[in-house]
């Protein structure tokens, strides 16, 4: 027995060597990616909240069952002859099959994973950067932290919708961009990013950004490099079902009349909730302070500085893009964050309770999925109990509904219930639908308009929201309509003629 203990030691020694630089490497990655994932997971209902996620998931399985991407909108009454853009046709189809097999857990732990690549993804842009471990951990914790915005439901950036994969594809253009290697894989991932959100645009404004500067430069070589590959990414999204009608699509999104109207464009003052936005708002002052103190800082790479300003500008004016402010701000506050810690949190010293966090951190994962399995569920807005009334008494009636209860309008009835309007907005539903919707879209109550929506459509009944007093006031006070069901959070007003209960008579 000794000779045997004495032949194994050294090789134990050899694997605990070995393997402890190892652990020490990964100490960073780890605990980020452990701690950042355990507060995704205990924010799972958030992560479910996207009002879309009805009706993307009704399209995947639509796409399933068709075998193709359709083109015109087969759960609506109003959308006349308008082609439907369906830009995130791929996701759709992913999420169906997913939901499928392993319910909302599935689609809750394969968001979390995104989230996780953009963990693991910046923290090695920061360290490849000379930044120390400490000042990773805090710049890509809190930016990971505030990124996703969750204090301003729904408009969410990782959460169980497409978004989430510009989100993270963003990130990759943005690390490959800065790698200036293996530039072939970027057109293959335009292809991939075309076919899951219409946000791939961003990856044309990232590469730009890297164009501009090599041009300032005088580098021509990496001018012609970046032109070849922007002219490759270009060729990419024209693979895709809908062809070059995919920018059509993307029209229908970006500089739409439709945009001011929803929340996430507007600006980051109009969506500001406290104390909900204090965090966000003392890191973004903390950033311009630190960039103006240190404003000649040679050792800071200029790419990640511009892509830094370049979304805070823009997402002070919309709000969908601080999301991109907090991310590229990463590398500059690493980088400033480790001028001003003092020498002696050396690496090596870190590294050992980073790791030993990590470890935790990493087993305490299974253990909050667990905690949160049972609960995970569309959000209660419009419950299985609603969309059973509905398909009961007013199966293919004419239903004027609010926006943010139409996806889920969508997924609980599969059209049975036709909608009147939904998320999908200018890509599935004409102008003159959306703006005679959004005159409705207001708390003080336009008479003349409701009656105008309600004659020119034809209107049976009336899905709103429950809170909306002033509209319960107009429809049964003023005009006669009956509140006919109410649940959690919506109420039905229907026509006195169209009342279940008197036809039953």
């Amino acid at each position: 027995m000794d000779r045997i203990q004495v032949w194994l030691e050294p090789t134990f020694d050899k694997i605990a060597n070995a393997a402890s630089p190892f652990l020490l490497r990964s100490a960073v990655y780890l605990f980020l990616i452990s701690f950042i994932c355990l507060f995704y997971i205990l924010n799972a209902p958030l992560l479910l909240a996207h009002y879309d996620l009805g009706w993307h998931l009704a399209a995947g399985d639509l796409i399933r069952e068709r075998h193709s991407v359709p083109l015109t909108d087969p759960w609506s009454f109003t959308h006349g002859d308008k082609q439907w853009y369906n830009l995130s046709w791929l996701w759709d189809l992913l999420a169906s099959v997913t939901y499928q097999y392993t319910g909302f857990g599935g689609l809750l732990l394969s968001t979390v994973a995104c989230g996780a690549a953009i963990v693991g993804i910046l923290a090695s842009i920061c360290l490849g950067y000379g930044a120390s471990a400490v000042a990773v951990c805090i710049s890509v914790f809190l930016a990971c932290l505030l990124y996703p915005a969750y204090y301003a439901t729904p408009n969410i950036y990782l959460a169980v919708s497409p978004n989430t994969c510009t989100m993270l594809l963003c990130v990759v253009f943005y690390h490959q961009c800065l790698r200036k290697t293996r530039w072939f894989v970027l057109p293959l991932l335009m292809g991939l990013w075309s076919n899951l959100h219409g946000g791939f645009l961003l990856g044309f404004l990232v590469i730009g950004v890297f164009f501009g500067v090599a041009a300032m430069r005088g580098n021509w070589a990496e001018c012609r490099r970046f032109g070849l590959v922007g002219i490759g990414c270009l060729a990419a999204t024209f693979v895709n079902p809908l062809g070059w009608n995919i920018y059509a699509g993307v029209a229908a999104t970006v500089g739409h009349f439709v945009q001011g109207n929803i929340s996430e464009w507007r600006s980051y003052y109009h969506n500001m909730e406290m104390p909900g936005s204090v965090p966000g708002i003392l890191y973004m002052a903390a950033f311009v302070a630190l960039e103006l103190h240190y404003r000649n800082s040679k050792p800071i790479p200029l790419q990640p500085r511009l892509m830094a300003w370049l979304f805070l500008i823009l997402g002070l004016d919309q709000f969908r893009y601080i999301a991109f402010f907090f991310i590229f701000s990463t590398v500059p506050m690493a980088l400033h964050i480790s001028r001003l810690l003092p020498e002696r949190l050396n690496e090596f010293s870190v590294r050992g309770p980073l790791l030993a966090a990590g470890l935790a951190g990493l087993c305490a994962l299974p253990m909050a999925f667990l905690h949160v399995a049972p609960t995970l569920d569309l959000p209660d807005m419009l419950s299985t109990e609603d969309a059973a009334y509905l398909q009961k008494h007013f199966s293919h009636a004419r239903v004027l509904n609010h926006w943010n209860i139409g996806g889920y309008l969508i997924f609980r009835t599969h059209g049975t219930v036709p909608v009147f309007v939904d998320g999908r907005a200018a890509t599935a539903y004409p102008d003159d639908l959306l703006h005679d919707y959004f005159k409705l879209a207001r708390w003080e109550v336009d008479e003349a308009a409701w009656d105008m929506v309600l004659n020119k459509y034809r209107i049976d009944a009336v899905l709103w929201v429950k809170a909306h007093e002033q509209l319960r006031r107009f429809l049964v006070d003023r005009r006669g309509w009956q509140e006919q069901y109410s649940g959690a959070f919506q109420t039905l007003y229907v026509r006195r003629a169209l009342n279940p209960a008197d036809e039953a008579k």
